[in-house]
């Protein structure tokens, strides 16, 4: 197969743990200095905790088909 076999988890841990990791570090370390009237200034907290729980989901499940095998 093409870049292996387990391409498709990898790139789903990847992912998972980029949406995670965003996400909470958005709600812990809101921006310094807004940049324009356009700019929120905090991330929606809802919004980010949601997202946060999909990529630490999809990051488990990646992280368990790798193991698996």
């Amino acid at each position: 197969m093409f870049l292996g076999e387990d391409l498709l988890a990898w790139l789903l841990l990847a992912l998972g743990g980029a949406l995670f990791a965003g996400n909470l570090l958005a709600i812990v370390r809101p921006p310094q200095a807004r940049r324009s009237d356009a700019d929120l200034p905090r991330a929606p907290v809802a919004r980010s905790v949601i997202m946060a729980a999909v990529g630490l989901i999809a990051a488990i499940w990646a992280l368990a088909s790798l193991i698996r095998g």
